[in-house]
Protein backbone atom coordinates (compact mmCIF):
# COMPACT_ATOMS: atom_id res chain seq x y z
CA UNK A 1 0.00 0.00 0.00
CA UNK A 2 2.81 2.63 0.71
CA UNK A 3 4.44 1.40 -2.77
CA UNK A 4 1.12 2.57 -4.16
CA UNK A 5 0.81 5.89 -2.35
CA UNK A 6 4.15 6.56 -3.57
CA UNK A 7 3.36 6.05 -7.00
CA UNK A 8 0.10 7.80 -6.67
CA UNK A 9 2.35 11.06 -5.45
CA UNK A 10 4.69 10.93 -8.65
CA UNK A 11 1.93 10.46 -11.06
CA UNK A 12 0.34 13.74 -10.09
CA UNK A 13 3.69 15.46 -8.92
CA UNK A 14 5.74 15.02 -11.87
CA UNK A 15 3.47 17.05 -14.27
CA UNK A 16 3.26 19.84 -11.68
CA UNK A 17 6.94 20.14 -11.86
CA UNK A 18 7.24 20.03 -15.23
CA UNK A 19 4.46 23.17 -15.93
CA UNK A 20 6.28 24.66 -13.03
CA UNK A 21 9.43 24.19 -14.79
CA UNK A 22 8.17 25.62 -18.09
CA UNK A 23 6.05 27.93 -17.20
CA UNK A 24 5.78 28.99 -14.06
CA UNK A 25 9.78 30.11 -14.01
CA UNK A 26 9.68 31.92 -17.61
CA UNK A 27 6.87 33.90 -15.90
CA UNK A 28 8.78 34.29 -12.31
CA UNK A 29 11.71 35.33 -14.93
CA UNK A 30 9.59 38.10 -16.77
CA UNK A 31 9.45 39.75 -13.40
CA UNK A 32 12.90 40.04 -12.61
CA UNK A 33 14.31 41.80 -15.47
CA UNK A 34 15.80 44.79 -15.19
CA UNK A 35 12.81 46.34 -16.32
CA UNK A 36 11.27 46.00 -13.10
CA UNK A 37 14.04 47.39 -11.20
CA UNK A 38 13.60 50.31 -8.84
CA UNK A 39 9.57 49.69 -8.74
CA UNK A 40 8.13 48.82 -5.39
CA UNK A 41 4.79 46.88 -5.23
CA UNK A 42 3.06 48.00 -2.10
CA UNK A 43 6.63 47.43 0.00
CA UNK A 44 8.08 44.93 -2.06
CA UNK A 45 9.79 44.59 -5.50
CA UNK A 46 8.84 42.88 -8.40
CA UNK A 47 11.83 40.35 -8.18
CA UNK A 48 10.92 39.44 -4.47
CA UNK A 49 7.52 38.67 -5.51
CA UNK A 50 8.86 36.53 -8.21
CA UNK A 51 11.15 34.50 -5.74
CA UNK A 52 8.22 34.34 -3.41
CA UNK A 53 5.69 32.91 -5.68
CA UNK A 54 7.75 30.64 -7.55
CA UNK A 55 9.08 29.13 -4.08
CA UNK A 56 5.73 28.77 -2.71
CA UNK A 57 4.56 27.09 -5.98
CA UNK A 58 7.47 24.55 -5.48
CA UNK A 59 6.19 24.28 -2.27
CA UNK A 60 3.07 22.96 -3.10
CA UNK A 61 4.38 20.20 -5.93
CA UNK A 62 6.48 18.55 -2.71
CA UNK A 63 3.44 18.69 -0.36
CA UNK A 64 5.49 21.01 2.01
CA UNK A 65 2.77 23.47 3.85
CA UNK A 66 4.24 26.74 4.97
CA UNK A 67 3.53 28.74 8.22
CA UNK A 68 5.69 31.52 9.24
CA UNK A 69 5.94 32.60 12.50
CA UNK A 70 7.70 35.82 14.38
CA UNK A 71 8.39 39.31 13.37
CA UNK A 72 10.81 39.60 10.53
CA UNK A 73 13.34 42.23 10.84
CA UNK A 74 12.49 44.73 8.39
CA UNK A 75 16.01 46.20 7.95
CA UNK A 76 18.88 44.54 5.60
CA UNK A 77 19.64 40.97 8.18
CA UNK A 78 21.77 38.54 8.05
CA UNK A 79 19.44 35.83 8.24
CA UNK A 80 20.84 32.69 10.03
CA UNK A 81 19.05 29.45 10.28
CA UNK A 82 18.91 25.41 10.85
CA UNK A 83 20.21 23.71 7.66
CA UNK A 84 17.94 20.51 7.12
CA UNK A 85 17.98 20.04 3.30
CA UNK A 86 18.56 22.19 0.15
CA UNK A 87 14.76 22.89 0.25
CA UNK A 88 15.48 25.08 3.30
CA UNK A 89 16.60 27.85 0.51
CA UNK A 90 13.12 27.27 -1.02
CA UNK A 91 11.34 27.15 2.12
CA UNK A 92 12.69 30.59 3.06
CA UNK A 93 12.57 32.48 0.10
CA UNK A 94 8.95 31.47 0.16
CA UNK A 95 8.69 33.75 3.02
CA UNK A 96 11.52 36.63 2.02
CA UNK A 97 13.95 37.31 -0.38
CA UNK A 98 17.42 36.71 0.97
CA UNK A 99 20.89 36.48 -1.04
CA UNK A 100 21.79 33.24 0.49
CA UNK A 101 25.12 31.82 0.52
CA UNK A 102 25.28 28.33 -0.63
CA UNK A 103 27.91 25.92 -1.77
CA UNK A 104 29.30 26.12 -5.15
CA UNK A 105 27.90 22.54 -6.74
CA UNK A 106 24.22 24.30 -6.13
CA UNK A 107 25.11 26.33 -9.19
CA UNK A 108 25.27 23.05 -11.71
CA UNK A 109 22.17 21.83 -10.57
CA UNK A 110 19.06 21.90 -13.28
CA UNK A 111 16.38 24.38 -12.62
CA UNK A 112 17.37 25.18 -8.55
CA UNK A 113 20.62 26.21 -9.81
CA UNK A 114 19.54 28.76 -12.46
CA UNK A 115 16.60 29.65 -10.16
CA UNK A 116 19.36 30.28 -7.47
CA UNK A 117 21.49 32.60 -9.06
CA UNK A 118 18.29 34.49 -10.12
CA UNK A 119 18.03 35.01 -5.93
CA UNK A 120 20.63 36.80 -5.55
CA UNK A 121 22.74 33.44 -4.29
CA UNK A 122 25.92 34.15 -3.47
CA UNK A 123 28.05 31.01 -4.18
CA UNK A 124 31.36 29.55 -1.93
CA UNK A 125 33.35 27.15 -3.36
CA UNK A 126 34.42 25.55 -0.16
CA UNK A 127 38.04 24.98 1.30
CA UNK A 128 38.91 27.95 -1.01
CA UNK A 129 40.19 31.08 1.53
CA UNK A 130 39.79 33.01 -1.77
CA UNK A 131 36.66 32.49 -2.50
CA UNK A 132 35.70 32.76 1.02
CA UNK A 133 37.30 36.28 1.45
CA UNK A 134 34.85 37.67 -1.81
CA UNK A 135 31.97 36.06 -0.19
CA UNK A 136 32.95 37.82 3.16
CA UNK A 137 33.24 41.02 0.74
CA UNK A 138 30.24 40.61 -0.89
CA UNK A 139 27.76 40.12 1.98
CA UNK A 140 29.18 43.11 3.57
CA UNK A 141 28.49 45.15 0.32
CA UNK A 142 24.86 44.08 0.07
CA UNK A 143 23.72 44.38 3.93
CA UNK A 144 25.46 47.92 3.42
CA UNK A 145 23.24 48.77 0.72
CA UNK A 146 20.02 47.52 1.50
CA UNK A 147 20.00 43.69 0.52
CA UNK A 148 19.52 40.44 3.09
CA UNK A 149 21.90 37.69 3.45
CA UNK A 150 20.80 34.32 4.34
CA UNK A 151 22.90 31.86 5.77
CA UNK A 152 23.41 28.62 6.81
CA UNK A 153 26.54 28.52 10.00
CA UNK A 154 26.26 24.91 10.16
CA UNK A 155 28.14 25.16 6.93
CA UNK A 156 26.19 21.81 5.84
CA UNK A 157 23.16 19.65 5.83
CA UNK A 158 22.76 17.26 9.16
CA UNK A 159 20.30 14.07 9.35
CA UNK A 160 17.76 16.43 10.77
CA UNK A 161 18.42 15.08 14.38
CA UNK A 162 20.81 17.61 15.87
CA UNK A 163 21.91 20.75 15.36
CA UNK A 164 25.60 21.09 14.49
CA UNK A 165 28.28 23.99 15.85
CA UNK A 166 28.17 27.07 14.11
CA UNK A 167 30.61 28.61 12.16
CA UNK A 168 31.51 32.36 13.51
CA UNK A 169 33.00 33.31 10.41
CA UNK A 170 30.14 33.76 8.96
CA UNK A 171 29.10 36.59 11.21
CA UNK A 172 31.63 38.34 10.47
CA UNK A 173 29.55 40.29 7.58
CA UNK A 174 27.21 41.15 10.39
CA UNK A 175 29.74 43.02 12.62
CA UNK A 176 31.50 44.61 9.72
CA UNK A 177 28.72 45.97 7.75
CA UNK A 178 27.18 46.13 10.75
CA UNK A 179 23.91 44.64 10.30
CA UNK A 180 21.58 42.63 12.68
CA UNK A 181 21.54 38.89 12.49
CA UNK A 182 18.05 37.46 13.03
CA UNK A 183 18.05 33.08 14.16
CA UNK A 184 15.65 31.14 11.95
CA UNK A 185 14.36 28.10 12.56
CA UNK A 186 13.24 25.44 10.22
CA UNK A 187 11.05 22.38 11.56
CA UNK A 188 9.45 20.21 9.08
CA UNK A 189 6.32 18.17 10.05
CA UNK A 190 4.38 18.55 13.68
CA UNK A 191 7.30 18.86 16.57
CA UNK A 192 10.22 18.19 13.65
CA UNK A 193 9.07 14.51 13.04
CA UNK A 194 9.40 15.01 9.35
CA UNK A 195 12.89 16.32 9.72
CA UNK A 196 15.24 12.82 9.35
CA UNK A 197 12.86 12.24 6.47
CA UNK A 198 13.25 15.57 4.23
CA UNK A 199 16.85 15.79 5.46
CA UNK A 200 19.46 15.32 2.49
CA UNK A 201 20.96 11.78 3.65
CA UNK A 202 24.76 10.98 3.29
CA UNK A 203 25.68 9.88 0.35
CA UNK A 204 22.66 11.26 -2.03
CA UNK A 205 23.08 12.97 -5.41
CA UNK A 206 20.93 15.86 -5.58
CA UNK A 207 19.09 13.91 -8.36
CA UNK A 208 18.39 10.74 -6.18
CA UNK A 209 16.94 13.05 -3.19
CA UNK A 210 14.69 15.31 -5.26
CA UNK A 211 13.12 11.82 -7.07
CA UNK A 212 12.77 10.53 -2.85
CA UNK A 213 11.38 13.89 -1.72
CA UNK A 214 8.76 13.98 -4.82
CA UNK A 215 6.74 10.20 -3.68
CA UNK A 216 7.07 11.50 0.17
CA UNK A 217 3.81 12.07 1.90
CA UNK A 218 2.76 16.09 2.52
CA UNK A 219 3.68 17.71 5.94
CA UNK A 220 3.60 21.16 7.43
CA UNK A 221 6.74 23.17 7.11
CA UNK A 222 7.24 25.89 10.31
CA UNK A 223 9.41 28.72 9.71
CA UNK A 224 9.94 30.29 12.98
CA UNK A 225 11.61 33.79 13.18
CA UNK A 226 13.25 34.84 16.24
CA UNK A 227 14.37 37.25 18.21
CA UNK A 228 17.15 39.34 16.04
CA UNK A 229 20.60 40.14 17.41
CA UNK A 230 22.13 43.50 17.34
CA UNK A 231 26.17 42.90 16.52
CA UNK A 232 27.03 45.94 18.94
CA UNK A 233 25.77 44.21 22.03
CA UNK A 234 28.14 41.49 21.74
CA UNK A 235 31.67 41.16 21.91
CA UNK A 236 33.02 39.01 19.38
CA UNK A 237 31.84 36.80 16.33
CA UNK A 238 31.04 34.19 18.51
CA UNK A 239 29.10 35.29 21.23
CA UNK A 240 26.63 36.04 18.29
CA UNK A 241 27.30 32.27 16.87
CA UNK A 242 26.49 30.82 20.03
CA UNK A 243 23.40 33.07 20.74
CA UNK A 244 22.08 32.24 17.30
CA UNK A 245 22.28 28.89 17.93
CA UNK A 246 21.39 28.72 21.25
CA UNK A 247 18.16 30.49 20.43
CA UNK A 248 17.35 28.06 17.49
CA UNK A 249 18.13 24.90 18.96
CA UNK A 250 15.36 26.35 21.78
CA UNK A 251 13.31 26.72 18.86
CA UNK A 252 13.31 23.33 17.87
CA UNK A 253 12.82 22.02 21.00
CA UNK A 254 16.62 20.25 21.10
CA UNK A 255 18.05 21.77 24.57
Amino acid sequence: MASFRRFIRYAYRLPLIAWHALIDLPIAVFFMLPIFHGINIGNTTPEAWAVRWWSRGMMRIFGLRIRSTGVQSPVATLFVANHVSWVDIIVLHSTRLMGFVAKQEINGWPVVGWMARRAQTIFHKRGSQDSLGDVMDTMVRRLRTGRSVGAFPEGGTRDGKALGPFHARIFFAAVEAPAPVQPVAIQYGTNGQSQTRIAFHRGESFGGNLWRLLGEPACDVEVKYLQPIQPEEFEGRSRIADTARARIQTALGLD
